[in-house]
């Protein structure tokens, strides 16, 4: 199961979001409401932090040493 982030969406501008983390089934719809309290809410899209262990390095560059 994986762990989605959601924001609640306040009906006062001026008041700050909430966010909250529930865990979901990827093939579950995105939740439209809060389940505590009903208000409505949106997902956040949240960037991960993977490392990527393909392709061209920095340290594989033919690179010049030293001046001539």
């Amino acid at each position: 199961m994986a762990t989605y982030v959601y924001e609640t969406i306040p009906a006062n501008p001026k008041r700050k979001p909430r966010r909250f983390e529930i865990e979901q089934k990827m093939s579950e719809p995105a939740l439209t409401h809060d389940p505590k309290t009903g208000e409505p809410v949106r997902r956040v899209i949240i960037g991960g932090s993977g490392w990527v262990t393909h392709g061209a390095s920095i340290l594989s560059i033919p690179s010049k040493r030293g001046r001539r």
